[in-house]
């Protein structure tokens, strides 16, 4: 099996519906640490997982700088962040966490 893991970093706002009071349903920003593992029986034409180019395309590209409430088509969450990311890199992406803040990470698995 290999695997790959690719580190980012990005900016971003957001705020979140909650069905209670918080602070979080301000609007806010964090600088977010996402990483993201992959794996593969098999390597592809070119000798890869998965392109760490294309990981930077398809999600820093999407989130960096945005307002996550736009982007995602859910609460915008670490939780939701990282199952969306997950879904836009496929079956390949086998596990992904958002850190939003020093000590709060949450993270999407894919079961087995």
């Amino acid at each position: 099996m290999y695997k790959i893991k690719k580190r980012l970093e990005i900016s971003a706002a957001h705020k979140l519906s909650l069905d209670y009071e918080s602070k979080c349903q301000n609007l806010h920003g964090h600088n977010w640490v996402i990483e993201i593992y992959m794996k593969s029986q098999t390597l592809d034409q070119n000798g890869m997982v998965y392109d760490f180019s294309l990981i930077n395309k398809k999600i820093k590209k999407a989130l960096d700088h945005q307002y996550l409430n736009d982007v995602l088509p859910m609460n915008p969450t670490a939780e939701n962040i990282a199952f969306w990311i997950a879904d836009q890199l496929g079956e390949k992406c086998y596990k992904v966490t958002v850190q939003e803040s020093e000590g709060n990470i949450a993270a999407y698995e894919r079961e087995e």
